[in-house]
């Protein structure tokens, strides 16, 4: 009897992370900052997606494969990645403009300053 209840609270629990899971992939809701309101840095690194570089960083431009699922999902090759310098910071550190579509003409901004693990859209 205990052991049944069990297994059917363990089902509940996994369904309700699962459908969690699939809620967070697919949320059209995320924040969102203007272009004006993103620090120096990430500004410049905007002009510079937008202008086609030169970038500073040779993974800058490589396909983003959004594993964390915070970004609406995408087929693989949708979302690149940027590094927005970081004051002080001798290696890449954690902020990126992340861009959807074309990689020559991107449809879609986003801007982490954790390293993924949160994005706010960024409107112009």
């Amino acid at each position: 009897m205990i052991t049944q209840f069990l297994k059917h609270c363990l089902l509940i629990f996994a369904g309700l992370l699962f459908i969690g899971n699939v809620n967070a992939r697919n949320a059209p809701g995320l924040e969102t900052i203007s272009a004006a309101g993103l620090p120096g840095e990430a500004q410049q690194t905007l002009l510079l997606i937008k202008r086609g570089g030169p970038f500073p960083y040779s993974k800058d431009g490589a396909v983003f494969g959004n594993y964390e699922g915070l970004l609406p999902t995408q087929k693989r090759g949708y979302y690149r990645e940027f590094t927005v310098k970081t004051p002080w910071v001798r290696h890449r550190g954690a902020r990126r403009i992340v861009t959807g579509g074309e990689l020559a003409a991107p449809r879609e901004f986003f801007y982490t300053d954790d390293h993924y693990a949160s994005f706010k859209r960024i409107n112009e």
